[in-house]
C-alpha cells in the first residue's frame, strides 16, 4: 500500500476513529487503526467489538493495499509531524514507513486480514435527524445514565421513535432526563437501548449542523449512525427499559417559576461550600413569591434568595445541588417550571409540552439542616 494525503485529512480520520479504539484488551489488533486504500478511497476503521467507527478522508492512492497499525503510536506519530502531506508505505513484512518532509518513521503493522471489520446493517428500518438535533437530545440526557456496570440498562439510554417523535431517556437511579424532538417526517415505531459511551462518542463527532443529516439504522442488535462519510456502529443492550411513564406524574401541590440563569448562578455559589463526598444537600424554602437557597457544611454557609413565582403550598425540600444545576444547564428556555408534591416526593422540571422533562429525587432534610 502506498497513499498521500494531507496532515490534516489524516489527522481529523485518526482523531474520528480513534474514540473506538481499544486500551485495555490483550487482542493486539483491537487496539489498532486498520487503513484501507481500495477503489478510490482511504478507509480507516477502528473496533472494539463493542463500538466500531469508520471514516473515509481525501488523499492519493499511489498503490492499493490495507494494514493496521498500533493507534497509540500511530496517531502520535501524526500529531508530532509538520503540517505538510504525509507519505505511507507499507512492506511485505508489515513494516510501514511514513514519511512528512525530512522526517522518516518506521513501525510494524498487522495484517489487514486480522481486523475484525464493522458489520453489515441493514438499512430497512431507516430514520433520519438532523445532526444538531441529535446531538442536542445526547448532551441533554447523558449525564444521567448509570457508571454502574452491574445494572447495564441504567448504562444505556433508551432511544424511542413514535410517529414523528424521537426521545432519548436515561436515569441512574436518582433522577430521570427525557428529550423529545419532531422529527420531518413519521416512521414506524422504533424502541432499543443504546450504550451510553456510544452516543457519547457520537455526539463528540457530530458537527452539530441543523442542515445536515444523521441515518439511523436499526437492527434487533445493532444501531449504525451514517454521516457525513462517517460509519459508527454499536451493539445494543439486551433488556426492556425501565417504565418510565409509571414514574412520572403530572400531579403537583407546588409549582414554581424561576429565572434559570439566575437559579443557575446560584447553584454554581453553592458549590462553593461542599464537596461532592460530603452529599449535603441545598435546601431550597418556597415561600410566598421568593425561594430561599441555603447550604451549610464544615466549609461555610451561603444563603441567597431568588424571586419566584408560586402556586400552591409553601415547602422546603433538600436536593444535591449538581442534580439541579444539570438539568437547568440542559434547559434553554429563560425562565423555567418546576413541580413538586411534598418534601420527600421527587420534583420536575418540564416545559408544556413535555419536549423536556428531568426527575430528581430529593435529599431527606431535617430542620438541623435548615
Amino acid at each position: 500500500m502506498k497513499i498521500l494525503c494531507a496532515k490534516t485529512q489524516l489527522m481529523a480520520g485518526v482523531n474520528t476513529v480513534s474514540k473506538a479504539v481499544s486500551y485495555k484488551t490483550t487482542m493486539d489488533i483491537l487496539q489498532c487503526i486498520l487503513i484501507e486504500a481500495y477503489d478510490g478511497k482511504i478507509r480507516l476503521t477502528a473496533n472494539d467489538t463493542e463500538l466500531g467507527i469508520e471514516t473515509v478522508i481525501d488523499g492519493q492512492i499511489l498503490e492499493q493495499g490495507q494494514i493496521a497499525l498500533e493507534a497509540k503510536i500511530f496517531s502520535e506519530i501524526i500529531k508530532k509531524s509538520p503540517d505538510s502531506e504525509i507519505f505511507i508505505e507499507t512492506e511485505t513484512n508489515g513494516k510501514t514507513n511514513i514519511e512528512c518532509e525530512q522526517i522518516h518513521c518506521s513501525i510494524m503493522g498487522k495484517a489487514g486480514d486480522d481486523f475484525t471489520h464493522l458489520p453489515e446493517i441493514s438499512r430497512e428500518n431507516m430514520v433520519a435527524i438532523s445532526q444538531f438535533d441529535l446531538k442536542e437530545t445526547i448532551n441533554q440526557t447523558i449525564f444521567s445514565i448509570s457508571d454502574n456496570e452491574n445494572n447495564k440498562l441504567m448504562t444505556g439510554e433508551l432511544l424511542k421513535v413514535t410517529g414523528d417523535t424521537f426521545s432519548l431517556t436515561s436515569l441512574d437511579g436518582h433522577r430521570i432526563s427525557v428529550r423529545r424532538v419532531t422529527l420531518s417526517e413519521s416512521y414506524p415505531d422504533i424502541e432499543v437501548i443504546v450504550p451510553g459511551k456510544s452516543l457519547m462518542e457520537v455526539s463528540k463527532i457530530l458537527s452539530g449542523e441543523a442542515e445536515e443529516q444523521v441515518s439511523l439504522c436499526i437492527t434487533d442488535k445493532h444501531i449504525m449512525f451514517s454521516f457525513d462519510r462517517t460509519r459508527v456502529v454499536t451493539r445494543l443492550l439486551k433488556g426492556k427499559f425501565y417504565n418510565i411513564e409509571q414514574m412520572l406524574s403530572t400531579d403537583y401541590e407546588t409549582k414554581i417559576t424561576v429565572n434559570r440563569m439566575d437559579f443557575l448562578r446560584c447553584l454554581d455559589r453553592s458549590s462553593l461550600f461542599t464537596r461532592e463526598s460530603d452529599k449535603k444537600p441545598i435546601i431550597l424554602r418556597m415561600e410566598s413569591d421568593r425561594m430561599e437557597i441555603m447550604i451549610s457544611s464544615q466549609i461555610g454557609s451561603m444563603q441567597e434568595q431568588l424571586a419566584i413565582t408560586k402556586e400552591g403550598k409553601d415547602l422546603v425540600i433538600g436536593f444535591n445541588p449538581r442534580f439541579l444545576s444539570d438539568a437547568l444547564r440542559s434547559i434553554d428556555e429563560e425562565e423555567v417550571s418546576v413541580y413538586l408534591i411534598n418534601s420527600i416526593a421527587p420534583c420536575t422540571f418540564r416545559d408544556e409540552d413535555r419536549k423536556y422533562l428531568y426527575l430528581i429525587l430529593p435529599i431527606n432534610v431535617n430542620n438541623a439542616d435548615y
